[in-house]
């Protein structure tokens, strides 16, 4: 039996190590997918991207194919899309609507709820063959939403999803805020691959400590361009949200396309910002206003939601392949009543950094990928450092590491100490 990798954590002498063999060891990789994937609350699908009877979309969610559905009732169900008959893919479309799935190979035809609607030469099976529920598509154990937000667990046992997302819910809630009608989900998403190791995407996302070097050619453009707002140094805090949850929040260095004007956006961009910001003053009070406006936050949802509220608001899932090798998803969330002047700069932010052909994205891909090239060194360099501001405690700087020590903690609650 494969001995897991554990943690070094030394609180006295503020080290905390991860062993590199969490990045490259297959044996790892298969835990995880027992220990963590097969156990924690996934990311599905927002509910804008199924907006009424009938709608349907398709996505593989920690190695399974999901057929993500809402029937005729308005009901949402999230089916494994395999048919019982032969496990053929019921569904091959990426999304629509239809209130019936028929099998390509033999005709099975399914309901949007699962339930075996129909199928060739009935007369030879007997009569409550179609009744049969092995003769269903199987529903995921569990599906369940907060807010807008649709979240799958493939472990029938276990906490709800409110309870397992705890203090980062409020961060979700916070995003839905922006919009008075509602969030959506924007058309079109961002599909690419990494060479690495899905952790060290992990720890990007919420990583304050490489923005000022990672992406210095962002940074230096900003301060270039023909009219842009000057870049003030990034002030802020890391939050340890528990459960592996955690999130920095701080000063927004570049203008975001909610309340803060800039010069670049012209006399429209002003009279829009000034709007907005007034109407969340209005609907929130100061202080939440505040947050959404002048704030950016990067939050990670153990194990791989990331959510990034800030020049534009970002869902990204990302799932591994093989050790080395992660497949990343990512759509713009937005408020649905805003403007087509704001929805435009929106997707311009959305694309311009965080897209995988923006300013942001690739800079990030290019260090994942150097990382874990590095790890060929092997057992001559065994662990990663992870120990920036340990002596801060919970609330830390939000270029210190605490962030990415609450996730390696749960990490290795779940992996290398647990049972399966």
């Amino acid at each position: 039996m494969t001995t897991i990798p554990r943690i070094l954590r030394d609180e006295e002498h503020h080290r905390f190590l991860v062993p590199r063999r969490a990045f490259t060891d297959p044996a790892v990789l298969e835990r995880e997918y027992g220990a963590i994937f097969d156990r924690c609350w996934l990311y599905l699908g927002h509910a804008s991207e199924l907006p009424e009877p009938g709608s349907f979309l398709t996505r593989k969610v920690a190695r399974r194919p999901i057929l993500f559905t809402r029937d005729r009732n308005g009901a949402f169900h999230a089916l494994l899309n395999s048919c019982p008959h032969r496990g053929t893919q019921v569904c091959r479309e990426r999304r629509g609507k239809s209130g019936a799935f028929t099998c390509m190979y033999h005709g099975w035809t399914f309901a949007s709820d699962g339930h075996l609607m129909a199928l060739p030469g009935s007369a030879a099976y007997p009569p409550d063959f179609k009744s049969d529920p092995q003769k269903q598509m199987v529903h995921v154990p569990r599906l369940e939403r907060f807010g807008d937000f649709f979240f799958i667990n493939y472990s029938r046992d276990g906490e709800d999803l409110a309870t397992y997302l705890g203090d980062s819910g409020d961060y979700l809630k916070l995003a839905s805020e922006h919009s008075q009608s509602g969030m959506v989900v924007v058309g079109g998403t961002q599909e690419y691959a990494i060479r690495g190791n899905w952790k060290l995407l992990a720890e990007n996302s919420f990583d304050g400590y490489h923005a000022a070097s990672t992406h210095s050619t962002y940074l230096d453009y900003l301060k270039n361009a023909n009219g842009a707002l000057g870049v003030s140094p990034l002030a802020g805090r890391g939050i340890n949200l528990n459960k592996g949850h955690a999130v920095i929040e701080y000063s927004a260095p570049w203008g975001r396309p909610i309340a803060q004007w800039v010069p670049l956006w012209g006399d429209v961009g002003r009279a829009e910002i000034d709007s907005i910001y007034a109407q969340l003053k209005s609907r929130l009070g100061d202080e939440r206003a505040d947050r959404l406006a002048h704030k950016n936050r990067n939050m990670v949802i153990f194990p791989n939601l990331v959510l990034n509220d800030i020049m534009a608001i970002t869902i990204r899932t990302f799932f591994p392949m093989a050790p080395d090798y992660v497949e990343v998803n990512a759509w713009a969330l937005a408020p649905r009543e805003e403007s087509e002047w704001l929805r435009q700069y929106r997707l311009f932010n959305f694309t311009e950094f965080l897209g995988p052909g923006g300013f942001a994205t690739p800079d990030d891909v290019e260090a994942i990928e150097k990382c874990q090239q590095g790890y060929a060194v092997g057992e001559a360099a065994p662990y990663n450092d992870i120990s920036k501001g340990m002596a801060h405690g919970r609330e830390a700087a939000f270029d210190d590491e605490m962030q990415m020590r609450a996730f390696w903690t749960e990490w290795d609650r779940r992996v290398a100490v647990s049972e399966l």
